[in-house]
């Protein structure tokens, strides 16, 4: 019986019982239940039914989508039965009068009958009673020990010391748990929260304050206050003419003005107000017909408007302490240049010298002295080509730095050897772009254009390069070829004052800068593919991502923007970091990071990680503020550049020092 009672639903058992007690009602009534007939009981196994399911104690849960419930002694599967509707289940109770003593047994997939016997011992379980109905519960207590004749008690050992003493145990037991509740070792449990109610309609989360008669109560709006307007003895030009009071009568009269201001020479004549009644009323059918409602107000916690970045120090490396200084320099540094295996330096300076520095040492192993001011240098970025670029007044010279292997050095002398031929191209004006001709005291090529050359840029292949000439108008872009020696204007006219222009990493792409917006041309098709809407009013410097997809703006608006042209053609994100104008701005070809520079004397260095997938925007993250450089004549950091191969930063000031800073 308790294999079957066991697995059977309780509410099987419960309609079995029922269903019996109603048949035994006139028996029990009758007094038949106080000698129920007593249980046989055996204690040998062979009553037990075996079960014919052997899968043990285990979850039938875990047969809940199988086909079968176990297995038999023999191994074969169990299938389970078909189940029975409610129509199946009447019938069979209709047909079988003994089908309410059935129960159905979960655990075999079958149904079992109960005995009398069986269902007499639930009934009893049910009334509180003991199961078996010949155990009697008050049978009279028989003591088993005799006190007669014994003259001294059971135990007559005193009472020992320590049932009036702390335990020590104790103690030391409750001071290592708090100890352990100290440190954090054993946490406490959170006190339950306790469930909130809510409203179950919409409408009431807006009406939470309710009165006895079950309505909101919304305080009304109070009235207007009297402005000066209303005063008794207003100025004269306030007080309208007969003209305008005519006027007025013509409007309607939701335009027209409800108080025409009156003057009176003291308080006490001043008449009632003949509109007192009606506005009063109208006010009182405003409270009384317009319904009110309240509106909540949101609060928002300041922490959720901050953006969640990650700490500075788990973007590690990036520089953030000077290194080296590189004193040689006798006025500003306006431009710097590494070479692509991060060995040299070169810097010009408003001096007119270009100096080239071991970058390890910090000795300035050359110097070629110019006479005026250099306004840019640019390595070319071939290994194979040691050839370094520098834009000086109207000439743009290609010095040769003598690095590298005899191989090395014979190439760079070929190409800067003259060609024989005229290389000196005319536009439509006949008018010549640039003249090349050989530098005999450098033994260099120069290059000479009509107008100031500001900077330059090489591609990276290192054969074309492109100057810019702001005062050039329609010559301010130019663009050269090494091997040939040739030069072209790609462009007939600019849009704007030409800043810089730099070639895309690895497409044929040309960025050109104006001081308020940024052209993208693509020189396969000779065409204008992308604008950039910057929202600057002067830009001042800009660099490429390596990847080309990403670019960041300077302005001396000391505003820096990034722009992600996968994104959009306007900004993606806008930095306010200095204080005057940003100077220059670089990217790491390889780190995730990118810095300004500005005449405040400060190079702000970021964390700028730009992911492979498109659906992901960039990662931006302010990481250091390096400072070091004097200002001088209002000038402060005047150029900044990142190592190819480390993580280091290059800066260049006023001071007429160059700075080295590492991680």
């Amino acid at each position: 019986m308790k294999d079957y009672l066991g697995s059977a639903g309780p509410r099987d058992v419960e309609e079995a019982v029922e269903h019996e007690d109603q048949g035994n009602g006139a028996g029990e009534a009758n007094g038949q239940s106080g000698n129920p007939t007593t249980a046989e009981e055996s204690d040998s196994s062979e009553d037990e039914v075996p079960d014919r399911n052997t899968i043990g104690d285990v979850p039938l849960e875990w047969y809940k989508n199988e086909d079968h419930i176990g297995y038999t002694k023999d191994g074969l599967k169990i299938n389970k039965q078909a189940k029975r509707d409610q129509l199946d289940t009447f019938l069979s109770r209709t047909d079988d009068p003994n089908e309410w003593m059935k129960v159905y047994d979960e655990y075999n997939d079958e149904e079992v009958e109960l005995t009398k016997d069986e269902i007499n011992m639930i009934r009893r379980l049910r009334q509180g009673k003991i199961p078996h109905a010949d155990v009697n519960p008050y049978e009279p207590y028989v003591d088993w020990f005799e006190y007669e004749d014994k003259g001294h008690p059971l135990s007559s050992a005193p009472e020992p010391k320590r049932r009036f003493i702390p335990s020590k145990w104790e103690a030391k037991k409750v001071v290592k748990l708090v100890r352990a509740i100290r440190k954090g070792w054993i946490k406490l449990d959170k006190p339950k929260e306790k469930s909130e109610f809510y409203l179950m309609w919409g409408d009431d989360l807006k009406t939470s304050d309710k009165g006895a008669n079950g309505l909101a109560y919304i305080p009304a709006p109070k009235p207007k206050l009297p402005g000066h307007e209303e005063s008794y003895n207003p100025p004269i030009e306030y007080i309208p003419t007969a003209e305008e009071i005519k006027s007025y009568d013509a409007m309607y009269e939701e335009d027209r003005p409800k108080f025409i201001p009156k003057s009176f020479p003291s308080l006490r004549q001043v008449p009632a107000y003949p509109n007192y009644i009606k506005e009063i009323f109208e006010r009182c059918l405003d409270l009384y017909l317009c319904p009110r409602q309240k509106k909540d107000r949101k609060v928002f916690d300041p922490e959720m408007l901050i953006p969640k970045l990650p700490k500075p120090k788990d973007l590690q490396p990036y520089p953030s302490m000077c290194y080296m200084e590189y004193r040689g320099h006798g006025a500003a540094v306006t431009s710097m240049s590494v070479d692509s295996s991060g060995e040299w330096l070169a810097t010009g300076s408003l001096d007119g010298t270009v100096r080239l520095w071991d970058v390890q040492s910090g000795r300035c192993r050359k110097a070629w002295d110019f006479g005026v001011k250099v306004n840019h240098v640019q390595w070319n970025p071939n290994p194979q080509i040691n050839i370094l670029g520098v834009a000086v007044d109207k000439d743009v010279v290609l010095l040769p730095t003598e690095l590298g292997g005899e191989e090395v050095t014979g190439n760079v002398a070929a190409l800067l050897a003259l060609k024989n031929q005229d290389v000196s191209e005319k536009d439509p004006e006949s008018s010549p772009l640039a003249t090349w001709s050989m530098d005999s005291k450098f033994k260099s090529l120069k290059l000479r254009q009509p107008f100031v050359v500001q900077s330059l840029a090489w591609h990276h292949k290192g054969d074309y390069f492109a100057t810019v000439a702001p005062d050039g108008n329609t010559k301010s872009v130019l663009v050269h070829q090494l091997t040939k020696q040739m030069s072209q204007n790609p462009f007939r006219k600019h849009h704007g004052r030409v800043v810089q222009v730099l070639f895309h990493p690895q497409r044929p792409f040309l960025f050109v800068a104006t001081k308020m917006h940024v052209r993208v041309y693509n020189l396969a098709k000779q065409q204008l593919s992308k604008k950039l809407m910057t929202g600057l009013n002067e830009i001042s410097s800009m660099a490429i991502h390596s990847g080309g997809d990403n670019l960041i703006l300077g302005s001396q608006e000391s505003k820096m923007v990034w722009f992600d042209m996968d994104l959009s053609t306007k900004p993606y994100k806008a930095f306010k970091n200095h204080t005057k104008d940003i100077r220059a701005v670089a990217f790491h070809k390889t780190y995730p990071l990118f810095a300004s520079c500005s005449d405040d004397g400060t190079t702000s260095v970021f964390h700028g990680m730009v992911y492979s997938d498109l659906l992901q925007n960039p990662l931006l993250v302010p990481l250091k503020i390096l400072t070091g450089h004097e200002t001088v004549n209002h000038k402060g950091v005047m150029d900044c550049l990142f190592h190819p191969k480390q993580p280091w930063l290059f800066t260049s000031g006023a001071d007429s020092l160059v700075r080295l800073y590492c991680n």
